[in-house]
């Protein structure tokens, strides 16, 4: 499963308890697979358990519950907050050629933030 920059953030908006966040048109395991990426990021404390059935997919787990976001994760958010810093950072790091990373997105965050403040 391809890494989803997008779901990402509305995760931390959900857990963040802030705004509604509609994330209907994801499926369980999207959910799972990006809720424990969270949690690997260090954007969140959770639990993540992956299935030991023959059948189930090593790499989506089959529970993922972040439970409280780290100050990683706040900072993270109050960052990528703003539609307009959002979209303006993704287009920096495309612009650049660059793999639209979690790492990238920081300093591309970063970056769009001092433009939009000139």
């Amino acid at each position: 499963m391809q890494k989803d920059l997008d779901l990402i953030r509305l995760l931390l908006f959900d857990l963040e308890g802030e705004e509604s966040v509609d994330l209907s048109d994801y499926s369980t395991e999207q959910l799972n697979y990006h809720k424990a990426l969270v949690v690997e990021a260090g954007f969140a404390e959770g639990v993540i358990n992956y299935s030991t059935a023959k059948n189930a997919s090593p790499d989506i787990p089959d529970l993922a519950i972040p439970n409280r976001l780290t100050y990683a994760g706040h900072e993270f958010l109050d960052n990528a907050r703003s539609e307009k810093v959002w979209n303006k950072a993704k287009g920096l790091v495309k612009q650049n050629g660059l793999a639209l990373t979690l790492e990238a997105m920081k300093i591309a965050l970063a970056e769009a933030i001092r433009s939009v403040m000139k």
